[in-house]
């Protein structure tokens, strides 16, 4: 089996490029190197020659994300020359938001959504990456739904260097014997009853993220209204069609406050714990839970990162609430955009796209690839391949609501 295709769609002129919802047959198929296909080719690595130089880097990684993103520079900067200068930062809105008031910008940056992007786009801040990028092959080897995410009033100024997948529920099955995936929140709650006595709380919950602390609420948040109010009023609530006070996302908040009152250490544990230890808790002893709510990246941070997949950890989709919204699923992405044009920041932005560059991230585990030609024998674990699949088989996708809203919403 090949990499995945995204059943979601953008409007890609508009102010906040807007995710619509389509049926997983209307997916691009599928395509790229078959499984056990050797290193992938993206034509990148064999046309970079010597640049020498610095390219400067913003990005929202650090800790063993920072490490990845470093490995995956290590082969541009041995060939090129160029030396990658990079911060990481969890105070990234505020930083570029900063920088394009004083001009004071790296030359690349990730962009902490669609749509942030878009406003950067329209102050004039992005670079049109049509120009840097060979945009044929570019689009050749991304699904057109996240081309169209990264394009603002006919421009390409942002694109992918990883996905996830959103609102997977993950266990210790040496503590839970999951022998079912629950299909429903009801079936869940039973699983959690049966195994009450196993862990000293159902949930585990992190929310601090430096500058940016809260987002892994904000997943919880989303996955409720997806689950109980479906795509159409998840697009319209982040498009600011459907008040904050509208009852379908008061009820997600309090489902939110349901959890967080059944996690583990309280309400001062969960708003202290950096979200990559969110999860480590399922493997103390005692185990503090039985649960974790946590995307795909989880696999590389925290206690995870050292632990076996399918041996020490496993994971189950986010079940289903409402039946009429059966197979709905979230997912999000690492944009990356370009504030100057130089020859060393469009040779890097050249490589990160390329399937070689975001190959070596798959391969370290904790990332799916936003390139085709990766193929899923390069995935490290059944776990990460499971993972990619659910992106082909959901029957309606929809992007990170928070990454899609304007800044001050944000």
């Amino acid at each position: 089996m090949a990499v995945f295709g995204l059943a979601v769609s953008a409007c890609s002129n508009a102010a906040t490029p807007s995710p619509s919802v389509a049926p997983a047959s209307s997916a691009p198929a599928a395509s790229g190197s078959a499984a056990g296909s050797s290193s992938p080719s993206a034509g990148a690595s064999g046309s970079l020659g010597h640049i020498g130089g610095t390219v400067t880097v913003i990005g929202t990684w650090t800790g063993d994300e920072q490490a990845s993103f470093m490995a995956m520079v290590t082969p541009f900067e041995d060939q090129t020359g160029v030396t990658v200068q990079y911060t990481g930062s969890r105070d990234l809105n505020a930083q570029l938001s900063a920088g394009i008031k004083s001009g004071t910008l790296p030359d690349l940056a990730g962009l902490p959504g669609p749509g942030q992007m878009a406003e950067y786009a329209q102050q004039g801040a992005l670079q049109d990456l049509s120009s840097v990028l060979d945009l044929n092959s570019y689009k050749a080897n991304t699904a057109g739904s996240l081309v169209d995410l990264g394009t603002v009033q006919g421009k390409l100024v942002g694109v992918f260097i990883k996905m996830s997948v959103k609102g997977l529920i993950w266990y210790n099955p040496k503590v839970v014997n999951v022998t079912t995936p629950p299909a429903t929140w009801q079936d869940l709650q039973s699983l959690i009853t049966q195994n009450a006595s196993k862990a000293q709380n159902p949930w585990c919950v992190g929310l601090e993220s430096g500058a940016a602390s809260g987002w892994p609420g904000t997943d919880w948040i989303e996955d409720f209204v997806l689950r109980t109010a479906g795509a159409q009023t998840y697009t319209d609530w982040y498009n600011g069609k459907v008040k904050w006070t509208d009852p379908k996302i008061k009820a997600a908040w309090q489902q939110f406050g349901d959890v967080v009152s059944k996690s583990y250490g309280g309400a001062n544990y969960v708003l202290a714990t950096n979200f990559a230890n969110g999860g480590d808790k399922l493997f103390s002893t005692p185990p503090g839970c039985l649960f974790h709510h946590q995307a795909s990246f989880i696999t590389g941070l925290g206690a995870f990162a050292k632990l076996k997949a399918g041996t020490d950890y496993n994971f189950f989709p986010f079940p289903d609430i409402d039946a009429q919204y059966t197979g709905s699923l979230e997912v999000a992405g690492d944009l990356f955009g370009m504030f100057h044009n130089t020859p060393q920041a469009a040779a890097l932005m050249n490589w990160l796209v390329s399937a070689d560059a975001q190959d070596i991230w798959v391969k370290r585990g904790g990332a799916l690839s936003a390139n085709n030609k990766v193929p899923t024998s390069d995935y490290p674990d059944d776990i990460s391949k499971r993972s990619a699949e659910l992106l082909l088989n959901s029957k309606s996708t929809v992007f990170d609501a928070s990454d899609n809203m304007p800044q001050a919403m944000n």
